[in-house]
């Protein structure tokens, strides 16, 4: 038996349950009911345990919240007790306990071993532990995408590898190709875009700007236009501080500050004070002494000459015409010139590097031709074995003459590449296009199994393709939602018999109509409503002896109590404990 097991479920005030337990078998279940009783809760239960999308509208009408709880064994070193324990959870005698809440505002969390963990980690572990099966997915699998899904499933590493290394040589070809395409369609743009920044680098580069020219100039024409000004302001304020030649009267500044020296020169050893004054005197002195020098020669080096001032407004008119375009200043100026002529050299290599990219293109779609055609092959040889698997499958589910192929084809594509001499259109997962064909008798065409096969096959088909992934990708759980629809009879019989045999190496839950599955469960849950039309902790009864038998008859006759059901019924468990023998 296996080492994780979903030991039992609490569901409170989800859909028609108000609250249960589910106590689950290590081996197989039978979950039986009248139509509407809440057996497919079970699956939205397990579902939501799973990870699955939190709808709002499950909650019982009039509650808060809803709560699905489990327990789960999981033995010490598995990889899901070990992602389990990674994330926080702690194990509780050897079972991980899970649970799931939602709000009836749509608010939704969840608990992994006492933990507080994102839905999201529910899901990932639900890899692990469960795969689910329910009428959904009997309807997805009739899509050729799904169908090529559960081949490369099936494969394993067979196909994963080539794919893998054919993915990684696809996205580069998509990455070259529209570096390409936007290289070729924006050609016009590009060359006008190479044309502006010509023009405006001749322009930049007609000017010659120096860093801080525009600064430099500003200041040199705001002196030179005020030179005149400037000359009489120095002549006077000289004057003021030295006097006029030719007026030895006159009063300055150097003769009074003088004065007022030697008359505190004559009395400053009397006083220390005053001598600090006296000396605070004498440096006044000196710097009017350097101001006044100064200023006799800034006059002398103003030059008010109107030619210059002429040649410093043509060059900042020339600069302007610069800043007004590329920048607020000529050091921004400067700027927009060095990355321009990056941007241009970038331009300027559009030709040579649109000559790179599909020289790479066609290497790729060469080495894409080759990677696809291997894909190809380990998808072919793998169908083979696929088709093999699921039709030994039918012949134990009353289906002895069926024959599953699978169509492994490539669609024609002018666009596309070169595999086996054809250009065939590709994608993200190879060349192939899968479908899944049905022949149920012999004489008969294979067909696609959409087209090609009724209800009870198609749903023996699926259980069948169910089998062989559990033995190619086995987990330890595997819920059935009505995986019988459309079977009856015999074929019911040999369903049973299927699933447990199923169960000798995994967990198996079964939500069935059919007595003939039912009987062959190692244990059966009877969901039933109260009066009020609720599902309580009493109304998921584990059936046994008497019970059991009653409900296989009204299962099979809809009467619990016909003798003729009660015979078929005891037939059907001496049956299946006989195989079980």
């Amino acid at each position: 038996m296996v080492g994780v097991v979903l030991e039992e479920m609490r569901i409170r005030s989800l859909g028609v349950i108000d609250d249960a337990v589910v106590e689950l078998s290590p081996g197989f279940t039978a979950v039986t009911g009248e139509t509407g009783a809440g057996k497919t809760m079970v699956v939205t239960s397990l579902g939501l345990l799973l990870g699955g999308r939190a709808d709002p509208a499950l909650v019982r009408l009039g509650a808060k919240s809803a709560l699905v709880e489990g327990r789960i064994t999981m033995p010490a070193g598995a990889p899901a007790t070990v992602r389990a324990e990674e994330a926080g959870a702690e194990l509780d005698d050897g079972a991980l306990l899970v649970s799931r809440t939602v709000s009836a505002e749509g608010r939704s969390r969840a608990h992994l071993g006492g933990r507080s963990v994102p839905v999201g980690l529910l899901a990932e572990l639900a890899d692990e532990l469960v795969a689910v099966h329910g009428q959904t997915d009997q309807q997805g699998l009739l899509r050729p995408a799904r169908q090529r899904q559960a081949l490369d499933r099936y494969a394993g590493d067979t196909v994963a590898v080539p794919h893998e290394k054919y993915a990684a040589a696809y996205r580069r070809l998509r990455a070259v190709v529209t570096e390409l395409e936007e290289l070729t369609t924006r050609a016009r743009e590009r060359a006008q875009e190479a044309d502006l920044l010509r023009f405006g680098l001749d322009e930049v580069a007609g000017v010659e700007p120096l860093p801080g020219e525009d600064t430099d100039l500003a200041a040199e024409a705001e002196r030179l236009g005020h030179a005149e000004a400037l000359a009489s302001a120095a002549a006077l304020a000289h004057t003021a501080l030295v006097g006029d030649p030719e007026d030895p009267e006159g009063v300055d500044a150097t003769t009074l500050v003088a004065g007022a020296g030697r008359a505190l020169d004559a009395v400053r050893s009397h006083d220390p004070a005053l001598a600090a004054l006296a000396e605070r005197i004498g440096e006044i002195g000196i710097l009017l002494s350097d101001v006044s020098g100064e200023l006799a020669g800034y006059a002398d080096r103003l030059d008010a000459d109107p030619l210059r001032l002429g040649a410093v407004e043509e060059r900042r008119a020339a600069l302007t015409q610069l800043t007004r375009k590329y920048g607020e200043d000529i050091s921004a100026v400067l700027a927009w010139a060095e990355k321009g002529a990056a941007r241009l050299t970038e331009l300027e290599g559009d030709d040579e590097r649109i000559g790179e990219l599909t020289a790479e293109r066609d290497a790729l779609r060469a080495e894409l031709s080759l990677l696809a055609q291997a894909l190809t092959d380990a998808r072919t040889e793998a169908a083979d074995r696929f088709a093999d698997a699921v039709t030994e499958e039918l012949a134990s589910l009353a289906m002895p003459h069926a024959r599953v192929s699978i169509d492994v084809r490539q669609t024609e594509d002018p666009e596309g590449i070169e595999v086996g001499g054809r250009l065939v259109g590709y994608g993200p997962l190879g060349v192939d296009e899968v479908e899944l064909l049905l022949a149920p008798h012999p004489g008969t065409a294979p067909r696609p199994i959409a087209k090609g096969a009724s209800g009870g096959e198609l749903s023996r088909v699926m259980l069948a393709v169910e089998v062989v992934f559990a033995g190619a990708d086995p987990v330890p759980t595997y819920l059935f939602d009505e995986v019988d629809a459309g079977v009856g009879g015999k074929a019911a019989v040999e369903v049973g018999r299927r699933l447990a045999k199923l169960a000798r190496s995994a967990q198996v839950v079964v939500v069935t109509h059919l007595p003939q599955v039912a009987a062959f469960a190692d244990r059966q849950l009877l969901v039933e409503k109260t009066h009020d039309g609720s599902v309580t902790r009493s109304g998921v009864t584990v059936l046994e002896g008497e019970d059991r038998v009653r409900e296989l008859s009204r299962m099979l006759a809809g009467q619990e109590d016909s003798e003729t059901a009660r015979a078929h019924a005891e037939e059907l468990l001496a049956t299946a404990r006989g195989d079980a023998g």
